[in-house]
């Protein structure tokens, strides 16, 4: 018999230490296993391999009742079981309205309105919004001119303008996400 066989059958015959032996043995499989899951996860998943191998490791020989696997591979298997249960309970979460799941991701690329290839009406639109924007924050207005006009970074604009980098970055975040949101209000009227 194999080492983790050795171990799961310590385990079943109810061996307190036999569990903190089996994680050394198998880890570096359940690893690999736990990378092929999250291979076919969509990107930004926050989910580590690490963490789901310890996770679906945990729900193997975690408290309650004594496993009982035949061989190695009948482990493997649980294993490969418990990592899919726990990125189905994920994906079911992400999904629920509390964590925002029937909201539609939107790119805030408003440097592409510049862009000569863009619609003049869109740039028309990004005119008036940067208006209307200019009377709420004057700074977050003239910082959006720099940038998607003379092509400045944010440090450049900052510079231009004397404040701090921080300060231009946050003042740049404000002024995307609501220019992004004044032209997304003006799609949905037309």
């Amino acid at each position: 018999m194999s080492d983790v066989t050795n171990v799961l059958s310590a385990i079943e015959d109810g061996d307190p230490q036999a569990a903190g032996r089996l994680l050394p043995i198998v880890y570096e499989e359940l690893r690999r296993l736990a990378e092929c899951k999250l291979a076919g996860e969509q990107p930004g998943n926050t989910l580590q391999a690490t963490a789901l191998v310890h996770e679906a490791y945990l729900r193997l020989v975690g408290p309650g009742d004594v496993p009982r696997w035949e061989s190695r591979g009948h482990f493997f298997a649980a294993a490969a079981e418990a990592m899919r249960r726990i990125l189905i309970d994920r994906a079911r979460d992400r999904k629920r309205l509390k964590r925002g799941g029937r909201r539609v991701r939107h790119d805030l690329n408003i440097e592409a309105i510049v862009d000569e290839s863009a619609p003049p009406d869109d740039l028309l639109d990004l005119d008036a919004a940067l208006n209307h924007l200019a009377g709420i924050d004057a700074q977050a207005a003239s910082l959006v001119k720099l940038r998607l006009f003379a092509g400045l970074t944010v440090e450049e604009a900052a510079a231009a303008l004397g404040v701090s980098r921080r300060t231009a970055e946050r003042d740049w975040t404000f002024a995307r996400t609501w220019l992004y949101g004044q032209l997304r209000r003006r799609d949905d009227t037309r």
